[in-house]
């Protein structure tokens, strides 16, 4: 495989197929004693609207974020105090801003943003909406560099199937004990299976980057750690996605192929999701299109199975996020 080394990557973007069975990473919540599986509808490229099973981006953003913090904190990489325990409040709470903002009382959204950024690689990759400085209230957004949509069953390739389990009760009378959760408790637990489409997508360019000053907060060197930790995650997720009832129905992982495609330029890397039969050769032929408006703009790498994800982001890591001047 060509090595990245030395590229600058503005843009990263997955399109492909994950085949899970026996999962059930996401769901809608309970109905007495049954467990309700989580599913949309979609509409495919005929325009048929399709009922199917799916996993949020929600989901797969709070298992990309767990990878995160656990390899900063191996890496001694920037934390806020929230994130390090792994507060979904973030900086939001606003102690760590209090303290930094401490005796100033005027202070523009651009310095909030600033500090964000240099407190926290959680808050500057995955966005955070400050809604308090220490006793102050505050509104300063911080828009995520990180997207993740919908992972969702392709017509035809997925379904649901549910369990009937019960609670293991020493000595038990057979009384089942609803409120208190004692006794015997009986119960639907769903269990997942099919081909999903993924997407998901990395702006580079954006890892440190103040979107009000234009300017980066944070050195290049700092810059690049965080693009490997956000790359190392993410590859984690794949590897070791830790959603919704994985104590005991961990997800048997089959295949998964599809296209990552690259973006040395500030033209996003293109998407077009596997719902669509095409979604290799569209993504490629726009990339075509676009390398002949901007000449090496784009390139695109496809995969067939976890492997071959893991080499592409062996080049990947050998880069650098690329640098608005």
């Amino acid at each position: 495989m060509e090595e990245n080394n030395n590229k600058k990557i503005a843009s990263i973007s997955i399109s492909g197929e994950i085949t899970l069975n026996m999962h059930s990473l996401n769901n809608e919540g309970g109905e007495g004693n049954q467990i309700i599986s989580r599913q949309v509808t979609i509409v495919d490229k005929n325009g048929v609207p399709e009922t199917v099973n799916a996993i949020s981006g929600d989901m797969f953003k709070h298992i990309h974020v767990q990878h995160l913090i656990n390899l900063s904190k191996e890496q001694k990489v920037n934390l806020c105090a929230n994130c390090n325990i792994g507060n979904p409040n973030r900086l939001s709470s606003g102690e760590d801003l209090g303290e930094h903002f401490e005796g100033k009382d005027d202070y523009k959204d651009s310095e909030v943003v600033n500090a964000l950024i240099t407190k926290c690689v959680v808050d500057d990759t995955h966005g955070v909406l400050v809604t308090k400085i220490g006793t102050k209230n505050k509104n300063v957004p911080r828009k995520s560099t990180v997207e993740f949509g919908w992972t969702v069953g392709i017509p035809g390739k997925n379904n649901t199937e549910s369990y009937l389990h019960t609670k293991l009760v020493p000595d038990s009378t057979g009384v089942r004990g609803e409120g208190s959760n004692e006794g015997q408790n009986i119960f639907h637990r769903p269990a997942n299976h099919g081909v999903y489409a993924f997407v998901c997508s990395i702006d580079a360019y954006r890892i440190g980057f103040n979107d009000i000053t234009r300017k980066y907060p944070i050195g290049d060197e700092e810059r690049t750690k965080r693009y490997k930790l956000l790359l190392q995650s993410l590859l984690s997720s794949f590897v070791n996605p830790q959603g919704a009832m994985t104590s005991t129905q961990k997800p048997h992982i089959t295949d998964f192929k599809g296209v990552v495609s690259i973006s040395e330029k500030l033209i996003p890397a293109p998407t077009i999701s596997a719902l669509n039969d095409d979604y290799i050769s569209e993504i490629n032929v726009i990339a075509d299109n676009i390398n002949k408006i901007e000449s090496g703009a784009i390139t695109n790498k496809v995969f067939n199975g976890l492997g071959e994800l893991s080499e592409i982001f062996v080049g990947l890591n050998s880069s650098e996020p690329y640098k608005i001047e």
